[in-house]
């Protein structure tokens, strides 16, 4: 019996179920390729899965070492909690080479994240400046050194990189960098140098005359140097351009007519400002003040009657009322202003 065909017949069978064995089962694993890992990280990331998706991003990176967006992601998970870890992950893509600009922008932003998470801002700002070498119009980085500037009180580099962001963006925010100008006065008033500091404020009116802040340091500054009138003028300036925070310079406003001999003219300010502004219920208070101190309580409780509302949950003007009230009402009248005042101190309580 000749067993060759038998023999040869066993060796094509073994040879085919041996490549069966080897080649079906890999496909059967079905691994997953790179971008669906990443899909699915992205996904974890999405869901609050954040150790699922450092895990996934691990994996990306491990079938496909030239996943730039993997590496950036991963080292962006680990930022909070594995800063310098982060920090090596991008740093070794900066030197990668063929990356394309978008990618060397991502890099650089991601490492500027990455030092402001250890409080390294130097290090962060240099970041911002490679991604200008890059991409001159990047606002991120303009606006990040314009923010890192203004933090170090560094008011003339904060005015440069806002001037170059009005040159990008074509907007002409001038307040902006007359903002800088009071910052970088107020540095010279905090180290004594006032002279200089009033030609650094009077410059922030001059780029804009409606930035109101300039005319309260202003106004300090010649108190300091002992000019109440120049004071006062830019005071009264201040309080009449700024209705909300212009209330702060209120007492300087009384305290300077006074000590002039105009204090006569407290009345004609207040009036002004409640000209502007109705509702200023500290003008207002200030106001029957004065006329009370001039013996014309009845014209001020006409004022302060005038200005409360049921609504409003501020109880002063109640509490003045009840001030002027106390010599005319009778007190039947008194104690219902009294329960006025403890109802809408409940309310408020309660919310």
């Amino acid at each position: 019996m000749n067993f060759i065909p038998i023999y040869l017949g066993l060796c094509i069978f073994t040879t085919g179920v041996i490549l069966f064995y080897f080649f079906t089962p890999f496909k059967s694993k079905n691994i997953p390729k790179a971008d669906t890992l990443f899909s699915d990280a992205l996904d974890a990331l999405i869901n609050g899965h954040k150790a699922k998706a450092i895990s996934l991003l691990q994996q990306t990176v491990k079938q496909d070492t030239n996943h730039v967006r993997a590496y950036l992601q991963l080292g962006n998970v680990l930022r909070t909690h594995n800063t310098d870890q982060a920090i090596k992950i991008h740093q070794s893509l900066t030197v990668r080479p063929n990356l394309k600009a978008e990618q060397k922008v991502d890099i650089h932003k991601a490492l500027a994240k990455d030092y402001i998470e250890i409080g390294y801002t130097d290090n962060a700002r240099e970041e911002a400046k490679k991604i200008l070498s890059i991409e001159k119009r990047n606002l991120w980085s303009i606006k990040f050194l314009i923010q890192t500037a203004e933090e170090n009180q560094d008011w003339e580099e904060a005015a440069k990189w806002s001037k170059h962001l009005q040159k990008v963006t074509g907007k002409k925010e001038i307040n902006d960098v007359a903002r800088f100008d009071i910052y970088k006065g107020l540095d010279l008033m905090k180290n004594g140098n006032n002279n200089e500091a009033i030609l650094s404020f009077k410059k922030a009116i001059k780029k804009s005359p409606n930035n109101s802040l300039a005319y309260k340091y202003l106004g300090d500054l010649h108190e300091k140097n002992r000019d109440l009138v120049k004071a006062l003028e830019n005071w009264q300036v201040y309080a009449t351009k700024d209705l909300g925070s212009g209330i702060d310079v209120y007492y300087k406003i009384e305290s300077a007519l006074f000590d002039l001999g105009r204090y006569s003219e407290v009345e004609n300010f207040y009036r002004k400002i409640i000209d502007l502004d109705k509702y200023n219920l500290e003008a207002v208070i200030k106001l029957a003040n004065v006329l009370e101190e001039k013996g014309e309580t009845t014209a001020a409780l006409h004022l302060i009657e005038n200005s409360i509302s049921h609504e409003n949950k501020d109880i002063r003007a109640d509490i003045m009322k009840l001030k002027l009230s106390i010599s005319m009402a009778t007190p039947i009248e008194l104690g219902h202003q009294i329960d006025l005042i403890i109802n809408k101190l409940s309310k408020a309580h309660e919310n």
